[in-house]
């Protein structure tokens, strides 16, 4: 499951340092590595979206994933909220 966040936090200072940026395909998750690439799949709806992770969250126990605006907004989740993603590790970045 997923959720999405928005306005409140525009501009705010993510985990990873970066600016919250709601229209940047962006995705907060609490232990992939900053900069991992994954591919997100409404399995409702079949619409795909690629994200980033530079956030922590959600601290919601029943959650996952929390997406960026523009991310919701292409997986068709604003309206609801929430839904249910399947989620697929494409990248991590290199170890320093």
């Amino acid at each position: 499951m997923a959720s999405w966040y928005g306005r409140k936090f525009e501009g705010r200072k993510t985990a990873s340092g970066q600016a919250y940026d709601m229209f940047a395909a962006t995705a907060a998750h609490p232990w992939l590595p900053f900069g991992s690439l994954l591919r997100l799949t409404n399995v409702k709806t079949g619409h795909s979206q690629l994200v980033r992770i530079n956030d922590r969250g959600p601290y919601s126990n029943d959650r996952e994933l929390d997406v960026s605006f523009v991310v919701a907004s292409r997986l068709g989740m604003i309206n609801h909220g929430v839904a249910r993603l399947r989620i697929e590790l494409l990248e991590e970045p290199p170890l320093p």
